[in-house]
């Protein structure tokens, strides 16, 4: 079978009758299967007809190898990015078609491992992550745990439970210890084995300060006195959650539901999605989409209320135009414009909520300080009734302001000595305690005394608590500190302050003596190394 003329050389030579012609220069040469020859003439009597130029389908041996070159350090490191892949972007499959091709077009001498292999490697790797945590863990003088229990979209019960502590370096940690799936009954007793077994298998008996979830009534037995060994704290923002649709469950629950009707019919009809677009366009308005209710993060009725008030007449454009929109469905989706009205008069006091919401659900920022405050915060100036309100506003921001001070127990005497109050009170920000009254405060102080007592004051202790030399850490994380701040400025107030002995009563008095600050308290120089390891123990009170 005759080979195919795939060399350069063919370019610049004619076949004929076993003969091969040079067409520059009618140099003759013999053809024995090969175009050596042919090469030589070109290199040496016209190197620069082939000087930069190559076959496009033969590539040279030293590209080849160049290409397919992949080294077992660098065929390691691709196996461990494919781990990581998958652990991070949860999706495990590899031995997909679509996959093979791509890792193929990338490193063609690649070779994907098994997926045994695979499991073999992740599950090494969580044994070394696992290993590290242990190290970790066993350095934290004090831990905090928060728990949920969650179902996921195949209908299966799980329970994860996270802990959360405080590094010497004064740098906020946490790490999920547990998710495993509940196939019984979610029972009190059942919650409380996980959660004991899940400290014990992590070696943090008698160090966990407390626990936080929500206000379930098996994991709030769960965590009973009779049960655990740590302080029981209720998630804030549950309890939020719970007070505000206490006040959606009145008149509100109309407007709610109707909007959800009106969302849902563009979120699902292509005709209707593509007419709002373009009307949006023709209006300059911007290209968003409307936003669906959740019935499990209020924060969402926010959101649809912002943006159908911001779509509001492309909205209404749309409805009317009978091309796109029936005149039954029309009239069935259309809004009533007191429905319109009660949604902008609501937004105010929704994004305060929202903003509270928001405060309180930081991940990497101590948030327990701030449950008091916020409450009272709310109570006393944003669910007040207001000039300009109307009946149905009012209604909604007393129902609020009811339920959340029953769900809090501010009008008992036992939320002064809690945990979060405790907290509170070693925070610079809240230690002038002015939501109290006079008798409150005097409570809350003389239990702060009490726990400061209690705590070991050794040389040890103290020189942890000393810290080491400012290397210019406490900048990181300035922009994210200064929006914090705002938002406790707008839920507390610009001018949130006051002017408010022996041992321990005259170091807390001095503490509270200094103005209250913005600033992290793990700056607040002016408090002695014997009160600051004082902190340290009392401080750990986290969610």
């Amino acid at each position: 079978m005759k080979r195919s003329k795939r060399s350069v050389a063919w370019d610049h030579f004619d076949s004929k009758n076993g003969d091969v012609r040079c067409k520059h220069c009618d140099a003759v040469y013999k053809y024995n299967s090969t175009t050596t020859p042919m090469m030589y003439h070109l290199s040496h009597a016209h190197p620069t007809l082939i000087a930069g130029s190559s076959s496009s389908s033969q590539p040279t041996i030293t590209s080849v190898l160049a290409r397919r070159s992949c080294d077992s350090q660098r065929a390691d490191k691709i196996t461990k990015g494919i781990c990581k892949f998958i652990q991070t972007d949860m999706l495990p499959r590899i031995e997909g078609k679509d996959f093979g091709n791509l890792m193929n077009i990338m490193e063609p001498a690649y070779n994907i491992p098994s997926r045994r292999t695979v499991t073999r490697l992740i599950e090494t790797q969580y044994e070394e992550r696992k290993e590290e945590l242990f190290k970790k863990l066993a350095t934290a003088e004090s831990v905090a745990l928060t728990t949920d229990c969650w179902t996921a979209l195949t209908a299966e019960s799980y329970l994860t439970i996270t802990c959360h502590y405080i590094s010497n370096d004064w740098e906020m940690n946490l790490a999920v210890l547990l998710t495993e799936s509940l196939p019984g009954r979610h029972t009190a007793d059942c919650l409380a084995e996980k959660l004991n077994g899940a400290v014990e298998q992590w070696g943090i008996e008698g160090r966990v300060i407390a626990c936080l979830h929500d206000n379930a009534a098996n994991i709030v037995a769960a965590n009973r006195p009779t049960r655990v060994s740590w302080v029981s704290v209720a998630c804030f923002a549950h309890t939020l959650q719970l007070a505000i649709n206490d006040g959606f469950a009145l008149y509100l629950n109309r407007v709610i539901s109707a909007a959800g009707k009106l969302v849902g019919h563009f979120n699902y009809s292509t005709v209707a999605s593509k007419a709002l677009q373009k009307t949006q366009e023709q209006m300059g308005l911007a290209s968003h989409r409307l936003i669906q209710s959740c019935k499990t993060r209020w924060n969402s009725v926010c959101e649809m209320f912002d943006r159908l008030m911001e779509q509001r007449w492309a909205v209404a454009a749309v409805l009317s135009d009978r091309t796109v929109t029936k005149l039954q469905d029309a009239r069935i989706l259309e809004l009533k414009d007191e429905y319109w009205q009660l949604m902008e008069e609501t937004q105010p006091v929704l994004r305060t909520l929202k903003c509270a919401t928001t405060v309180m659900s930081a991940e990497k920022d101590v948030s327990i300080s701030n449950t008091y405050p916020i409450t009272f915060g709310l109570i006393n100036a944003h669910l007040m009734r207001k000039e300009g309100d109307g009946p149905k506003v009012i209604e909604f921001k007393t129902k609020v302001r009811s339920s959340l001070s029953t769900r809090m127990n501010v009008q008992s005497a036992e939320f002064v000595s809690s945990a979060p109050m405790l907290s509170a009170m070693l925070d610079p920000r809240h230690k002038h305690l002015g939501f109290l009254t006079p008798a409150q405060r005097v409570v809350a102080n003389a239990k702060l005394v009490e726990l400061g007592e209690a705590v070991e004051t050794g040389q040890e202790a103290i020189e942890q608590a000393g810290g080491h030399a400012d290397d210019g850490s406490a900048n990181t994380g300035a922009a994210a500190t200064a929006t914090q701040a705002s938002a406790m400025a707008l839920l507390l107030g610009e001018q949130y302050s006051t002017q408010l002995d022996t041992g321990i009563d005259r170091e807390i008095n001095n503490f509270l003596r200094d103005t209250p600050g913005w600033q992290s308290w793990r700056d607040n120089t002016s408090a002695s190394p014997q009160l600051r390891s004082r902190q340290s123990g009392c401080f750990l009170l986290l969610d």
